[in-house]
This record gives structure tokens, sequence and C-alpha cells, in this order.
């Protein structure tokens, strides 16, 4: 069994993290006689595999709808319904990508130009 602080130090992640995961249902931990908060070592796999998912883009209501399997095997590569997650992650990082492309390009017009393109006239 680890403590916060031990499972928080073999992860790299902030108990802050840790206590939040568990709140959110993610992490299963138990209270130790003296109250604190005791993981089973999986967690520390647990803890890593979910910082990989949400550096990926998931967030953590996402990432609870996801099978057991995502959680328990860190570096998990594919559990057979989590594909279509996965792709529609990226289709919607591509159309943010697309949409920073897009304001990107009007500031560089705005910056060449000195003036400001495709304003509305003022009524």
């Amino acid at each position: 069994m680890l403590k916060i602080g031990a499972l928080a130090q073999a992860t790299g992640a902030s108990v802050r993290s840790i206590r939040h995961y568990d709140r959110h249902g993610l992490l299963a931990s138990t209270r130790a006689e003296n109250g604190y908060r005791v993981f089973q070592a999986v967690a520390i796999t647990q803890v890593k595999q979910l910082q990989r998912l949400i550096a990926a883009g998931f967030s953590l209501e996402e990432i609870r709808s996801f099978p057991d399997c995502m959680l328990l095997i860190e570096g998990a590569k594919a559990c057979a319904n989590m594909t279509d997650a996965r792709r529609k992650r990226l289709a919607m990082i591509e159309r943010q990508i697309d949409a920073l492309e897009n304001q990107r390009q009007r500031l560089r017009a705005m910056l060449i130009s000195g003036s400001e393109p495709d304003q509305p006239p003022l009524a």
C-alpha cells in the first residue's frame, strides 16, 4: 500500500492531482487507521496512464467513460471500443488547429497591411 506522497513521488503527479483523480472515481483509495489515503501499487500505473490520456487532450469525464483496461495497463494501446474515442479527439484537435491557422493568417495579414481586413463597416 502506498501513501499519497509516495504515489506522487513514484508518478511525478502532484498530491493535489492524485486527490482530484480519486474524487472523480479514477483511482481507488482506502483510509488507513490514521485517516490517510492509501493506494494499491497498481495506482502507479493508473496515474501514469491518466497523465498520458490527459496530455492527449481527454477530459476526466471522458476518461471515466473509458473501459478499465485503459487505466490498468500503462501505455495501453488499444481497447476495442477506444478507437472511436481517439478518432473523435483527433478530429476535434484538427478542427482547433484549422481555426488557429485561420486566426494566424488573419493576424499576419493585419500586421503586413497595417489595417484590419474583412472588418464590416461601422453603422
